[in-house]
């Protein structure tokens, strides 16, 4: 938000110079970017008068003038293209001083010279030096031109955050100035504009949630051409904006002045009545910028009965646009949620003043004020007949204003002083809030926020602005005093972090990858997932939110191995998210899930003369999980999953529910990442593993512990973690271990056949036992196997 100090001043006037006003400002928590001149350091240049122009004797492009100074007048060498007799412009007497020379009689081609006759560019009030700059015919021949413009003055530009959208006008930095200095707005005087004629133009709001209020008004009979005034011209100009027509300048004033923007339609162009509404798939509309646009579904419209005539909160369309032959205008003042206008610009790649102010949010009840100044300053400048104001308004699609209670304690309490009421109150009063104060023993209001404060919410966010009145450096340094209760620890589940210091612990360096990927990435690892597409993605490669965390850890694979960092191993807790089947998609049904996922690339060990190099595998990955994982008792099994190697991929399952999978990445998987060595990754459900009970630490018995070891023959296709469960399901309670110690495939064994060796553990916490117990057990073990996978006792 650029704006001029001296259209600030009119509003507010406090007793501070221009470095005491910008550090006032920046801290009541508007923060100035920059404080520049509004023209360059220059004396001597005062209002000249053209009075005759002849031709250079000696050159084609120049002009001879005799130009009018105020006491004399005084031959000037011009080559200026517009230079005309009659004209008004800036003449810089010999000696005068601008920015970068002194003017010095001179002659041109023979001809002698006495002054310079100045653009814009030689003042530094702008880039244009394509011909002089015109000056009022009403301007005063020999006055100075820094005097006749007031040039003593600075453009400040402020940087807002997203929440202060009531200061995008003049209107707000002047209401809160006055507040920090308490003082009042000298107001400007915006009277209602009485109807002469009986003209109405009829609106609709098909889409009134959207867009609850439209006021609008016809003018008829202006003079286009009539220009506007120098005060005008030089307000936009400093705020940024160049001069159009009398039109286009008013609005743009407007905006700046009472952060409400405006548009003016050819009233000509305009058919049956105005319609706010959706766009209909299909439509399409050529903006003001001459640019056609197809509209999606989801944006606003302003038609009439030939279509679409702009796009609403953004811009107008060319087909209703004023033009130099426009006589009779029809004013729009309209507010639009910031719901309905946010993001929508850039879906087209626009980005337009009244755009960053309606998706931030604009005053509601400040449209009929917006027109009545325009129809005023208009009718001023370019003469024409107003018809009446018309307020077109859904009443219950207005935005409900937030009521708060704001407590002195809890003032006192958060800014670590007492504030007086008195001066609680004067805040709440200048920055235009109602409030009554509570009849109980407490000190406390009830407060309303105003219309054009859509950023209160809460007592803190109230709080905040007495904070910011007060003034940030006046608050005490104190140190916070609470009372704290320390939580409960439960140590019978793992947490989040427990996982997080668990992978760190097993040497995984934690990643945090965007939510957003590619799509054709992620369908290499989700096929069967809808993709839940973004409406504006930040690029191509990040079309889509991640259905799998995989994409994201690999692409940090690469990025590191691209860098001659080969040995990688990453992990990353993040949430992945997924369409739901027959459903809208909306954000209350997105579906959003929690995982852990991990990559494993490189050597083994770190390289060392006491190691050998080898490079990481299957079961370095399985053992990872096993260890990191330990006392959950993870099943693996076969499987084939789309992304990683046949013969290479497992699920991963817990109690019986599968809850990820695991493996190698497949060779088209490795190409397509441009991946220069072998990486596994295995991605989990954290749900699951957060609810399963932690292994408890029992008593260690005392009494010895009796093994005995089988080797059986089974299918070469029967897993491991089958036999595991078939020999515990029946061994009995006194099992405390089993391990797989041998498989064995080859000479002496059939080929469709394997030797699996497994050591049974058996101990009991209260008593030594028996052989003939252990034996029981032993038999039961193998005759279960003889019959569920046809084992043979070897």
């Amino acid at each position: 938000m650029k704006f001029s100090e001296a259209w600030l001043r009119e509003w507010v006037n406090p007793d501070l110079s221009t470095g005491e006003l910008v550090a006032q400002i920046t801290m009541a928590g508007l923060e100035v970017d920059a404080v520049e001149p509004v023209a360059d350091v220059f004396s001597g240049v005062v209002v000249g008068e053209i009075l005759s122009t002849e031709p250079h004797p000696n050159a084609d492009r120049l002009k001879v003038c005799t130009v009018n100074g105020g006491d004399e007048t005084f031959q000037v060498v011009c080559g200026a293209p517009n230079a005309s007799a009659g004209m008004k412009v800036p003449f810089a007497l010999v000696g005068a001083k601008l920015a970068d020379f002194e003017i010095k009689k001179a002659k041109l081609r023979g001809v002698e010279s006495f002054g310079m006759l100045c653009s814009e560019r030689e003042l530094g009030l702008s880039d244009n030096h394509e011909g002089l700059m015109p000056l009022p015919s009403d301007a005063p021949v020999g006055v100075s031109v820094r005097d006749y413009l007031a040039l003593d003055d600075h453009t400040i530009e402020v940087d807002l955050t997203p929440n202060r959208s009531d200061c995008l006008g003049v209107i707000g930095l002047a209401r809160e100035t006055g507040l920090l200095n308490d003082l009042d707005l000298i107001f400007p005087q915006i009277p209602d504009v009485p109807a002469t004629i009986e003209d109405t133009f009829p609106v609709t709001l098909s889409a009134s949630a959207e867009c609850p209020r439209f006021v609008g008004r016809v003018i008829k009979g202006i003079n286009i051409n009539a220009g506007s005034p120098l005060w005008l011209k030089e307000k936009l100009r400093r705020s940024g904006l160049r001069s159009i027509d009398p039109v286009v300048d008013i609005t743009n004033y407007i905006m700046l002045e009472l952060n409400q923007p405006m548009h003016a339609y050819d009233l000509g162009a305009l058919t049956d009545g105005i319609d706010v509404r959706l766009a209909k798939k299909g439509e399409t509309l050529t903006l003001l910028n001459k640019a056609e646009v197809e509209l999606n579904e989801t944006t606003l419209l302003i038609t009439d009965a030939n279509g679409p005539i702009g796009m609403a909160g953004v811009m107008g369309g060319l087909s209703t646009a004023v033009k130099p032959t426009t006589t009779d205008v029809f004013f729009e003042a309209a507010f639009f949620t910031p719901e309905a206008i946010a993001g929508r610009a850039r879906q087209y790649g626009l980005h337009t003043d009244a755009g960053h102010r309606f998706e931030r949010g604009v005053d509601f009840n400040g449209q009929r004020r917006a027109i009545e100044r325009a129809t005023q300053l208009l009718i001023e400048i370019a003469g024409g007949e107003a018809g009446p104001l018309v307020d077109t308004v859904e009443e219950a699609s207005l935005p409900l204003r937030a009521e708060v209670r704001l407590r002195a304690e809890r003032v006192a309490r958060v800014l670590g002083m007492d504030i007086e009421a008195g001066v609680i109150e004067n805040t709440l009063a200048r920055l235009g809030f109602t409030f009554e104060r509570d009849p109980g023993a407490e000190t406390a209001w009830q407060v309303q926020a105003p219309s054009h404060r859509f950023d209160i919410n809460i007592e803190a966010d109230l709080i905040e602005e007495i904070s910011r009145i007060v003034g940030y450096n006046a608050l005490p340094v104190t140190r916070p005093v609470a009372q704290l209760s320390m939580l409960e620890a439960a140590e019978g589940r793992w947490s989040v972090h427990e996982l997080r210091d668990r992978m760190i612990a097993r040497g995984y360096s934690e990643a945090i990858n965007y939510s957003f990927v590619d799509a054709g990435q992620q369908a290499l690892f989700a096929r069967d997932a809808a993709p839940v597409a973004l409406k504006n993605p930040l690029s191509s490669e990040m079309d889509v939110m991640r259905a799998t965390l995989l994409p994201g850890l690999i692409r940090s694979v690469t990025f590191n191995q691209n860098r001659q960092r080969l040995d990688v191993r990453l992990f990353e807790i993040g949430r992945t998210f997924s369409q739901p089947a027959n459903q809208t998609l909306s954000l209350e049904t997105l579906e959003q899930t929690t995982r852990i996922a991990g990559v494993l690339s490189g050597d083994r060990w770190e390289e060392s003369w006491a190691n050998q190099k080898v490079s990481v595998d299957f079961y370095d990955l399985k053992g990872d999980l096993e260890a990191v994982f330990a006392g959950t008792a993870l099943e693996f099994a076969a499987a084939d999953v789309p992304g990683l190697e046949v013969g290479q991929a497992a699920s991963v399952s817990l109690k019986g529910e599968m809850i990820g999978v695991m493996g190698r990445l497949s060779e088209s998987v490795q190409a397509q990442f441009d991946l220069k060595a072998p990486c596994y990754g295995f991605e989990l459900l954290v749900a699951p593993l957060l609810a399963h009970q932690v292994p408890r630490v029992g008593e260690i018995s005392k009494f010895p512990e009796i093994r005995r070891d089988i080797a059986v023959l089974v299918d070469a296709d029967v897993s491991a973690s089958d036999l595991r469960s078939a020999v515990t399901a029946v061994a009995g309670s006194a099992l405390s271990k089993l391990r797989i110690f041998d498989v064995y495939q080859g000479k002496g064994i059939d080929n469709q056949r394997k030797s699996v060796g497994l050591g049974l553990t058996f101990q009991d916490p209260s008593r030594t036992l028996k052989d003939d117990e252990v034996a029981e057990a032993m038999a039961i073990v193998i005759q279960h196997l003889e019959q569920t996978f046809q084992a043979q006792l070897r």
